[in-house]
C-alpha cells in the first residue's frame, strides 16, 4: 500500500480564504483540542518536526474493508469505482492538515484520518485534496465536489440541516497561551485583572466572559496573528482561544507556552457527508474500528502528541453523540 496525492483543486483562492481555513477558529462558531501541560511541567519541545515515516506506517496499517461492505454500499462502491477519495480540507493547518509540497502530500491529523478512510475503501490511501473554507465547506458536499470534508469541522445545528455528519471524532475547549517567561499564569482564576487577548467574534470572547474573572479585560483583536503577536510583544498577558490553533502556535513558535487545563464548553468535530446517500453509517462504522483498534490513538499520537509535548492521548468523543438533539 502507498500514500499518493492526486492533482489538487483549489475551491477557494483568495487569500483570505485561505486564512479562514487555517485558522477555522477564528470563526464565530468554532473550532479545536486536547490536554494541556499540568501546571509546574516543562515546556513542550517547541517546533517538533512530523515523524513522516511513523505516520506513513500507521496509514498503511490501517484496517481494510471486507469486499462485501463496500459493494453493499452505494457511497462506498462509488468511491472504489473511481479509485480516488475526494476530500474537501485545507492544507494549511500545521497539526491537521499541512501539504508538503516536496511529495505534494498533505499530513496531519485530519488528513492522516482521510487517508486511512480511503485505505479502508480502497486499499490504498489515494485521496484527492480540493482547498475548502468555512464558506464553502457544506456546498462542496451539497454539490457532490468531493465525497467528504475533513477540516476541523465543528458541527452546528445549521449545518446539520444540510450536511450529514459521521463521528464526531474530536473534542476540544479553550485553552490559555502565555509567553515563555510567564509563571504567574496557570489558569483561567488568574486571569483577573490581566488583559487577555481573543479573536473578535470568536468563541474566545464569549468563554472569557462566562469563565473568567469579571476584571478580566478582553482585547479583540481581528485575527489569530495579532492574537499572538499582542502575547509575544507583551501587549497582552494571555491569549485565549480554542487549543487546536494554541498548539499550533506552540509548534511554531518557541516563545509561548499553553497552561492550566482546557476550559469552556467541548467543541466536536464531524465528518462532512452528503445527506443523500448511505455514507453516514459506513463511515461510522470505519471509525468506530480505528477507535477500538488504537489506530485514532496512534495517529493523534504521531501528529499532534509527540509535536507538542503530549503524552496522553485525549478520550475520542462517543460517535453519534453530537449534541443536536
Amino acid at each position: 500500500m502507498r500514500i499518493t496525492f492526486a492533482r489538487r483543486r483549489i475551491l477557494a483562492v483568495s487569500s483570505v480564504g485561505l486564512l479562514a481555513v487555517g485558522l477555522a477558529a477564528c470563526s464565530p462558531e468554532e473550532e479545536d483540542q486536547s490536554a494541556a501541560p499540568a501546571d509546574g511541567d516543562e515546556a513542550p519541545d517547541q517546533g517538533s518536526a512530523l515523524d513522516v515515516e511513523a505516520y506513513t506506517q500507521i496509514v498503511e496499517n490501517g484496517p481494510v474493508a471486507d469486499d462485501a461492505d463496500v459493494e453493499a454500499n452505494e457511497w462506498a462502491s462509488g468511491v472504489r469505482e473511481a479509485g480516488v477519495l475526494h476530500v474537501g480540507g485545507t492544507e494549511t493547518s500545521e497539526l491537521f492538515s499541512q501539504l508538503d509540497t516536496a511529495d505534494n502530500i498533505a499530513r496531519g491529523f485530519d488528513a492522516g484520518l482521510s487517508q486511512l478512510l480511503a485505505n479502508y475503501i480502497l486499499g490504498e490511501a489515494n485521496t484527492e485534496l480540493s482547498q475548502v473554507n468555512v464558506d464553502t465547506r457544506e456546498e462542496v458536499l451539497v454539490n457532490n465536489t468531493v465525497d467528504v470534508v475533513f477540516a476541523t469541522y465543528s458541527i452546528t445545528p445549521e449545518r446539520a440541516d444540510r450536511i450529514d455528519f459521521a463521528g464526531p471524532y474530536y473534542e476540544i475547549q479553550s485553552a490559555i497561551l502565555v509567553s515563555q517567561d510567564t509563571d504567574d499564569i496557570n489558569g483561567v482564576d488568574d486571569l483577573g485583572g490581566r488583559t487577555v487577548a481573543t479573536q473578535a467574534a470568536s468563541t474566545g470572547v464569549t468563554v472569557l466572559q462566562d469563565h473568567a474573572p469579571d476584571d478580566v479585560e478582553i482585547l479583540e483583536l481581528p485575527d489569530h496573528a495579532q492574537a499572538l503577536s499582542a502575547v509575544q510583544q507583551g501587549r497582552a498577558d494571555a491569549y485565549v482561544i480554542d487549543e487546536s490553533l494554541l498548539l499550533n502556535a506552540v509548534v511554531d513558535n518557541d516563545d509561548v507556552k499553553i497552561v492550566g487545563e482546557p476550559f469552556g464548553p467541548g467543541d466536536l468535530y464531524g465528518i462532512g457527508l452528503n445527506q443523500d446517500g448511505d455514507a453516514l453509517e459506513f463511515v461510522n462504522d470505519w471509525l468506530q474500528q480505528v477507535y477500538d483498534d488504537g489506530t485514532w490513538e496512534e495517529l493523534w499520537q504521531v501528529t499532534i502528541g509527540d509535536r507538542t509535548g503530549l503524552e496522553e492521548a485525549p478520550e475520542p468523543p462517543a460517535i453519534g453523540e453530537t449534541g443536536l438533539d
